[in-house]
């Protein structure tokens, strides 16, 4: 996939044993080239729907919390206490290739590759793993103030969220903060943010328990465009109603 793909589906993948595949849908454009979508109620950004375009088997025992692909690899974190894991996954067949247990008290998160080393937060602890990428080899543990939720990279920092509005960009060597990013929409702060990806120069964020996914500008954390996942999260919720889409 080389359009702008990320994934569907924290609890959902967990629940329904399914990894999902979105695209912004073609009919809809941001203000920066052409047409617009309508507006999500609370902001003021154009919205586009999502398309599901594939869907791949997925363990459905793993509570995912962050996913990688990269060099046909999907490197995931799962969550959950004396549970948590990083794993090498062949993304067709849903095949766990490589399992490394993250002892507890930690709950991991959120999961980004930057270089050949492999970043993982803890939901609480206020701890980061770091990982040589082709070994799954623990070289090193980071600290950090407040909670892990979603975590990214530009390609020179790493940006994390903690479930608030703003998001903080951290040197990788160090996990010293460098920058904070307050996000807005229509004037007003979006709160939530949740799993992160990087796509196209564009920061995207999940809203926690919406239906939606934030298109920020990583300079001046304004959301851009909406992607509207409101039509897919009936199949989503199927078989668990607290499943979200991340």
């Amino acid at each position: 996939m080389r359009n702008q793909a990320i994934q569907a589906g924290k609890a959902a993948a967990a629940a329904r044993g399914l990894i999902f595949l979105l695209l912004a849908g073609g009919g809809c454009r941001d203000e920066r080239g052409g047409e617009l979508g309508s507006t999500l109620a609370g902001g003021t950004a154009p919205t586009a729907p999502a398309e599901a375009v594939n869907s791949y088997a997925h363990d459905p025992e793993a509570f995912t919390q962050g996913l990688v692909f990269d060099a046909g690899i999907l490197y995931e974190s799962t969550g959950g206490r004396g549970t948590s894991s990083l794993r090498k996954v062949a993304l067709e067949s849903g095949e766990v290739l490589e399992r490394l247990a993250v002892p507890e008290p930690y709950f991991a998160e959120g999961l980004a590759l930057l270089g050949e080393r492999l970043y993982q937060l803890t939901w609480q602890e206020k701890t980061a793993f770091v990982y040589d990428r082709a070994s799954l080899k623990r070289v090193a543990a980071m600290s950090y103030a407040g909670e892990g939720w979603g975590l990214t990279t530009d390609g020179r920092l790493l940006i994390l969220s903690d479930g608030s509005n703003v998001l903080r960009f951290l040197e990788p060597s160090t996990f010293e903060v460098v920058r904070t990013l307050p996000v807005v929409v229509g004037g007003e702060y979006v709160h939530y943010l949740n799993e992160l990806e990087w796509v196209r120069g564009e920061i995207w964020a999940n809203v926690w328990h919406r239906d939606q996914i934030a298109r920020i500008d990583p300079q001046s954390g304004r959301v851009v465009a909406w992607l509207d996942l409101t039509h897919l999260a009936p199949a989503i919720r199927a078989e668990n109603p607290e499943a979200v889409p991340n």
